[in-house]
């Protein structure tokens, strides 16, 4: 029995790599996104930009080492989610700095809400994966928290962002999750 349920904690480690692998791809195509746009609409926060990109590319290989260590090939919403990142990315790079804000902000909060019930459930059963997920938290936090900061509370962007693009990655990372 124990066997069985060490297995399963690992199988479900690995689809939690791929999704998290996948929607690091996505991470870095809103960034990008935003950069191209915000060179015109946000220049000040184009360097923070650059520095989050470089962290979510730095994520994404961590993931990638991993599945590939496991034997295990990238998530079939990767491509979705470099798309759908880039297009999101575009659009609110566009828009200015209080919706880059208010976009890093929504998904930030998914993120870290994912990643902390992704290690309590793989505690004990998968240390790589749970090593993988730990080594980007911080990270995560940080560009939450730094987006935040430039997040005015009540205003336009935050209120209409915020639910449509939470609500569009849990959805993305809940169809990660079944392909």
């Amino acid at each position: 029995m124990e066997v069985a349920t060490q297995s399963a904690a690992t199988d479900l480690g690995g689809r939690i790599i791929k999704v998290n692998h996948a929607g690091e791809h996505g991470a870095i195509a809103i960034y990008t996104g935003q950069i191209l746009l915000a060179r015109l609409t946000a220049p000040r926060l184009v360097d923070e930009l650059r520095e989050f990109r470089s962290h979510e590319q730095r994520h994404r290989a961590i993931f990638g080492a991993e599945l590939e260590r496991r034997g295990r090939r990238r998530c079939r919403s990767y491509w979705l989610c470099g798309m759908g990142g880039f297009v999101l990315g575009a659009v609110t790079g566009l828009c200015g700095s209080a919706a880059i804000s208010a976009t890093t902000t929504a998904v930030e909060s998914v993120v870290l809400r994912h990643l902390v019930h992704q290690l309590e459930v793989l505690q004990g059963h998968d240390p790589a994966a749970v090593a993988a997920i730990s080594s980007i938290v911080a990270e995560e936090q940080q560009h939450h928290d730094q987006a935040l900061e430039h997040v005015q509370a009540g205003t336009f962007w935050p209120r209409v962002l915020g639910p449509i693009v939470s609500s569009s990655t849990e959805a993305v990372i809940w169809l990660g999750m079944r392909l």
